[in-house]
This record gives structure tokens, C-alpha cells and sequence, in this order.
């Protein structure tokens, strides 16, 4: 995702209180085993994953931005939200770490899902590695997901798609659904702010899958 820089992003994300950046910190949040916890790869400006959170306040949800520059994004629209509304989702939290690197953060057989909306496809065939439904990933969500823990995979890319379908296959995972056009069904959805502006150029496709 290209943004503006901005060179207060680092304040910005340091004076938010739910930005983890300390593994111990992450673990004292995440010891309550009542409740589930589900994570976003790549949540952009946040809008899906502080969504899920509002709905859903019993439980844990963690997104996850590898760019600093996009996390202050979604931390200033998450900050006039809360304001606006008058509410404190403090059951939502933001960490900026490559997912390559999850294992140093989650313990192992810990989230209940992942959430992967319309990552980078990473087009050129040297760039195949990149791609957050690669083996190397694909290994990593295994090990700190649950027994029967979900990943719920969406892209406009139906190369990306194609290629996530084959590769998750090879690695052994069940498809749960698959969908080739979702906003021609009638499944809840929550869209993301990629996938508002996107949707009316093509259809969004979706699998749910688990290991």
C-alpha cells in the first residue's frame, strides 16, 4: 500500500496504547484461554479488522502492518472513531512486525484464525516467496494456529488466488469454502476499504480454509 509520509507516524504509533511492541506485554494480554483470538495480516487502515473487533467484544483481535506509515493511518482513523462514537474497543490491538516473524510473537496452537484480505500479489515470479500464501508463511500460520484454526483468505487478483489455491492444496490444507464471486452471495461480509473501492471493477474471491 503506497501512503504519504508522514514523519510523525513513529509518535503517533509510540502514544497509541495498544500498539504491542513487547512479546511479554502480548502474552499477558493474550492469557485469558476464555477467550478466542483472531488476527489480520496485512489490515491496511484497520477498517475490517476494528470492525470485527466492535462486533465482536467478548474475544481478541490483533492486526498486524508491517508499515509503520499505514499502522499510524489506521490509528489516527481508528482514534476519531472511537471519539466519535464514544466507545474504547480494548480488544483490539496493532503490532508492526513482518508475518514471517509471528512465532516470535505467538506461542505455538495459540490464534483461532487469520485473516488475509487482499494482499500484495506480488506479480513477478522472482517475487513468488513474498507472497503471504507461500509454504514458508503457510508453515508459520500451521504452527501458531489452533488444531482445526482457520485462515480465511480474500483478493480481487484471481492469479493470486489460483496460485494460493494450489499452494495451500500442495501443503495439505482443507478447503472449508471457496467462493469465485463473493458479493454475489449471501454470506456476511465485511468489507475492507480496498475491497469497497475494487469491488465494482470485478468479482472478490474467497477460501476458508484450515490445516
Amino acid at each position: 500500500m503506497r501512503t504519504r509520509y508522514d514523519p510523525k507516524a513513529n509518535s503517533i504509533i509510540e502514544n497509541f496504547d495498544r500498539y504491542i511492541e513487547d512479546k511479554e506485554k502480548l502474552q499477558e494480554i493474550l492469557k485469558d484461554k476464555s477467550k478466542k483470538i483472531y488476527i489480520e495480516i496485512g489490515m491496511g487502515k484497520g477498517e475490517f479488522i476494528s470492525q470485527k473487533a466492535l462486533n465482536d467484544k467478548d474475544n481478541i483481535y490483533i492486526g498486524i502492518e508491517v508499515s509503520k506509515q499505514v499502522l499510524s493511518l489506521a490509528i489516527k482513523k481508528l482514534n476519531r472513531f472511537e471519539k466519535e462514537n464514544n466507545i474504547l474497543l480494548s480488544n483490539l490491538f496493532f503490532i508492526s512486525i513482518d508475518a514471517i516473524h509471528l512465532m516470535e510473537y505467538f506461542k505455538n496452537n495459540q490464534v483461532d484464525k487469520i485473516f488475509l484480505n487482499f494482499s500484495d500479489p506480488w506479480p513477478k515470479k522472482r517475487h513468488t516467496k513474498r507472497r503471504l500464501t507461500y509454504e514458508s508463511f503457510l508453515k508459520v500460520y500451521k504452527q501458531i494456529l489452533k488444531k482445526n484454526g482457520i485462515v480465511e483468505f480474500k483478493t480481487d487478483n484471481r492469479l493470486l488466488f489460483e496460485y494460493s489455491l494450489v499452494s495451500m492444496q500442495n501443503f495439505g490444507m482443507h478447503f472449508l469454502e471457496v467462493y469465485l464471486d463473493l458479493h454475489k452471495t449471501d454470506i456476511p461480509n465485511i468489507q475492507t476499504e480496498y475491497e469497497k473501492k475494487f469491488s465494482p471493477f470485478g468479482p472478490i474471491y474467497k477460501l476458508v480454509a484450515k490445516f
